[in-house]
């Protein structure tokens, strides 16, 4: 007779009966059910009877005995609130002074005081929109972290523009001119591309553009020159 087994049996019918789950009974179980499956963290969640179970900064969701695993998003109905992607942004918030700015192209207009991060793909077009709309944004700097998810042509574009002398005038002169970069004659250090790429797969960067604004707030997609305006002074405001 296997008692361990047996232990382990009784503890999870104590815990799908009671109601009752810890973070060891969840781990062990899903553990035993799913080789290979890592669990990072288990907590409650405001839903009685469900926890959260994360796996870098994946969500699911399970029972107190670990019987079953949900996938999908938990909302608060009553608070209007999408609790699964608030958690998620808090799990992969970026701390502006932990951004790798020696992989980025840089731009400023008037004093610079002010900064913004891009994470963009160079045949994004509501990257090269946003561009254009950033130049009627004054005293920022702009750091454009280019990434390459679009295909093989983006590649290549990210590669002429990394290896280029100028970096910054290949980016804007085929961003806000559409002057293709040009390639590159042999081999050049175009390791920032990948550091680039993994730290975006790492913070859930899946989509361009992306911006990121000094107190870590991120805003998928291209927004106007007002609202960028606006967040830049609240930010100045909370300083």
């Amino acid at each position: 007779m296997n008692f361990a087994r047996l232990a382990a049996a009784g503890l999870l019918a104590l815990a799908a009966t009671n109601g009752w789950a810890n973070e060891a009974v969840i781990k062990k179980a899903l553990g035993e059910r799913l080789p290979g499956f890592k669990v990072d963290e288990v907590r409650p969640t405001p839903m009685p009877g469900i926890w959260e179970v994360r796996t870098g900064s994946e969500l699911r969701y399970t029972d107190p005995a670990g019987n079953y695993l949900i996938e999908g998003e938990m909302l608060d109905l009553r608070a209007k609130k999408n609790l699964t992607e608030e958690r998620v942004a808090k799990l992969t918030a970026i701390e502006f002074a932990n951004l790798p700015l020696k992989d980025a192209v840089v731009w400023k207009t008037g004093t610079g005081k002010r900064r913004i991060a891009v994470f963009a793909d160079p045949n994004c077009g509501y990257c090269k929109r946003f561009e254009r709309t950033l130049q009627e944004v004054k005293d920022v700097t702009v750091y454009t972290f280019v990434i390459p998810i679009l295909g093989p042509d983006s590649a290549d574009k990210t590669r002429s523009i990394v290896c280029a002398k100028d970096q910054t005038s290949a980016w804007r002169n085929w961003m806000l001119d559409g002057t293709a970069p040009t390639r590159p004659e042999g081999k050049c250090d175009d390791s920032a591309i990948e550091r680039n790429l993994a730290f975006s797969r790492r913070h859930h960067i899946n989509s361009t553009p992306a911006i990121l604004f000094e107190d870590g707030s991120k805003v998928p997609g291209a927004i106007s020159a007002e609202q960028v305006e606006r967040r830049l002074q609240a930010l100045a405001g909370k300083s």
